[in-house]
């Protein structure tokens, strides 16, 4: 138990620092968020420094040295996944800054390398023979072979597209995917005893979002960008796929399935009726246009992330 604080108060100094030292940095380059037009209520935000995914992203790769995590072959991996999916981000958010405009990557470019790496992450599971996945509610495990690839390939997509969808507000996916991480590390630690170390990493990544949150709660001094928020999908699914628990993603992230889910709904609805479903999409600028604060939305949001959790560990076996 010692050290596992020890990895968040760790973690947690680390982003911390990274955060407040890349904030000028990004100021000085005028790495500034492009807000768009049609949302109103973020029109003061224009300007705000964006890409502080790094800090958190680097802090989570750094922090697993010297509690010695890297000896395991799984987080390394995990760590590697992680940091791509953070690469596509990066080069999304570069663009967009290079270009002082809200276009990057275009669609397909994203979608092309986040599958490429998602299928690496399927081939691994498969390779390692991490094809055993817990069955949530019902206890024990099922042996899907070959099956793991394609559907780790699609988790790791859904994952942190949905993300990325999530984070619309402050401090809305950070919250967030604290709570999913807390939940998860819990999970690990329960199924596969005590100091595992993706559970280990798991909590690592709530210490750097806690770091993060200080500038990122609203009103938030720096965006975390594509950067994060597809690298922070990246660590949910890579730790979720390499401790057997695929299949309590939906659960534990079950926001982040509202936001994919709610935006999904939205165009099918408009294509054939050519109104709207929700007032907008996804889902919390919805309920931001229904009059609540970003606050309590991401108040919302982090209670039923930290309830789902609490409900899969109290009937995990």
């Amino acid at each position: 138990m010692r050290e596992e604080i020890a990895i968040l108060l760790v973690s947690g100094g680390l982003s911390a620092a990274l955060c407040a030292a890349l904030l000028p940095l990004l100021k000085r380059a005028r790495a500034g968020q492009y807000i768009l037009g049609y949302v109103r209520e973020h029109k003061s935000k224009s300007g705000t420094p964006t890409m502080g995914g790094l800090a958190f992203v680097c802090a989570a790769a750094l922090a697993a040295i010297p509690f010695g995590l890297y000896a395991d072959r799984h987080v390394a991996v995990a760590v590697t996944f992680g940091c791509a999916y953070a690469a596509v981000g990066f080069l999304d958010d570069f663009l967009k800054l290079r270009r002082r405009s809200n276009l990057g990557l275009r669609a397909y470019q994203k979608i092309l390398f986040q599958l490429a790496v998602a299928l690496l992450a399927g081939l691994y599971c498969y390779r390692a023979g991490l094809t055993s996945l817990h069955l949530p509610f019902w206890g024990g495990a099922a042996d899907i072979g070959g099956w793991v690839v394609p559907l780790t390939a699609f988790a790791f997509v859904a994952l942190t597209n949905c993300v990325n969808l999530t984070d619309g507000l402050d401090g809305l996916a950070a919250s967030s995917c604290f709570w999913y991480f807390a939940a998860l590390a819990a999970l690990i630690f329960l199924l596969s005893g005590a100091g595992a170390p993706l559970g280990r990493l798991s909590l690592s990544l709530c210490g750097v979002l806690a770091g993060y949150l200080l500038f990122n709660t609203h009103p938030a001094s720096v965006f975390m960008g594509d950067t994060g928020s597809l690298g922070l999908g990246g660590f949910a699914a890579a730790i979720a796929a390499l401790s057997g628990n695929l299949l309590y993603i939906p659960l534990l992230g079950v926001v982040f399935v509202c936001s994919g889910i709610s935006v999904i709904l939205q165009v099918i609805y408009y294509k054939k009726t050519k109104k709207r479903l929700f007032r907008m999409a996804p889902l919390h600028h919805h309920l931001q246009q229904c009059g609540f604060s970003e606050s309590k939305i991401a108040c919302a949001y982090s209670f039923i992330t930290a309830a789902a959790g609490l409900l899969c560990l109290a009937f995990a076996k």
